[in-house]
């Protein structure tokens, strides 16, 4: 063995675990981390989560190639479609390494990721139950960035996030992993880490760059991605209604969102009962918060016609989705426990 090993620390034995849908990213997340310098992972788990068990099998075993030698220590597994939480469940229960590394399928470790990640474990002090990576986001030159590239390049400021996220593996399995609910990625992450802190551990941030790209998306992702607030109504259930600022998270704009759906339903149903001029006034108030709503998401933006299209007609839409997801979710998640309820 080289590098860190080499020292005999055993603190340095890795394992990555990867859910994946089988993208055409899953690739060239594969051959960044079979390139990187460094001592390479004892084991790769890859997890399956298509949930048509008749998938095509040539799909991944293409992306599989790229591995070259890591071929030989890697572990493919199908999870059944249940979302990354519970793929990355089923991927650790079979990691037996120190420390067990979870990576998104759409992101690109650096050159020298494998040594970096060496120094990140090795010098972690013992009461350090995870160490997080470094995100970039490539963001276009010559141009401001959309809507969706600016969201992605959140991911650069978020905490916890399971993008490049390296777990000692006895620490995720005294919190018993991700809390398979969350069946979007949105949340488990910073719900796992809430959880390793509670149990007395701390979480650092390292040394290790990973690049984020963003993906091409619908015009429709903003309104598809509102069904997150249904998973910050189920972390309110199990953190209690302060979990925001125990996770450095934005609060984001739900308040908002749900007085301009008040707004536009109470103009629906007083124009409906016969009341003009009530119906004006509250749907008054609905343009005037969607149309800030837009222009909070125009103004720094590129301003190009799709763009501003596309921002128009979703600012209209993501409201009452935003809404619906949110209420849905109180109800879905209201007889959750706190965790700690739960774990007791």
């Amino acid at each position: 063995m080289t590098g860190a090993r080499a020292c005999g620390d055993p603190r340095a034995g890795y394992a990555v675990v990867v859910p994946t849908l089988v993208r055409d990213t899953l690739a060239d997340c594969l051959a960044a981390l079979a390139a990187a310098h460094g001592p390479h992972p004892d084991e790769i788990v890859l997890v399956d989560d298509r949930a048509d068990p008749d998938a095509d099998p040539d799909t991944l075993e293409h992306a599989l190639t790229v591995l070259g030698d890591l071929r030989e220590r890697t572990t493919v597994l199908r999870s059944g479609g249940r979302g990354p939480a519970a793929a990355r469940n089923t991927g650790v229960r079979a990691v037996t390494a120190p420390w067990t590394v979870l990576l998104d399928d759409d992101v690109q470790v650096g050159p020298h990721w494998c040594d970096q990640l060496i120094q990140d474990v090795t010098e972690a002090a013992p009461d350090t139950g995870a160490v997080q990576g470094v995100i970039t986001v490539p963001l276009p030159d010559g141009r401001r960035p959309t809507d969706r590239e600016r969201d992605t390049a959140g991911l650069a400021r978020a905490r916890w996030t399971a993008a490049d996220m390296a777990y000692r593996t006895d620490v995720l399995k005294q919190v018993r992993g991700f809390d398979e609910r969350f069946t979007r990625p949105f949340r488990e992450d910073a719900d796992l880490a809430l959880r390793v802190l509670d149990a007395g551990w701390r979480i650092r941030r390292g040394g290790r760059a990973t690049r984020h790209p963003v993906r091409p998306a619908s015009r429709w992702a903003a309104v598809k991605q509102q069904s997150g607030n249904a998973d910050d109504a189920l972390m309110r259930r199990l953190h209690g209604p302060h979990w925001w600022s125990r996770a450095v998270a934005p609060r984001g704009r739900i308040r908002r969102h749900v007085a301009i759906t008040a707004a536009g339903t109470a103009a629906l149903a007083l124009a409906a009962a016969g009341r003009p001029r009530a119906a004006a006034a509250a749907g008054a108030g609905w343009a005037a918060g969607t149309a800030e709503f837009a222009w909070a998401r125009i103004g720094p933006g590129p301003r190009t016609r799709h763009e501003v299209t596309t921002v128009l007609i979703t600012s209209v839409l993501v409201p009452p989705a935003a809404t619906w997801h949110r209420l849905s979710g109180l109800w879905r998640h209201r007889g959750a426990p706190a965790w700690h309820e739960a774990a007791g």
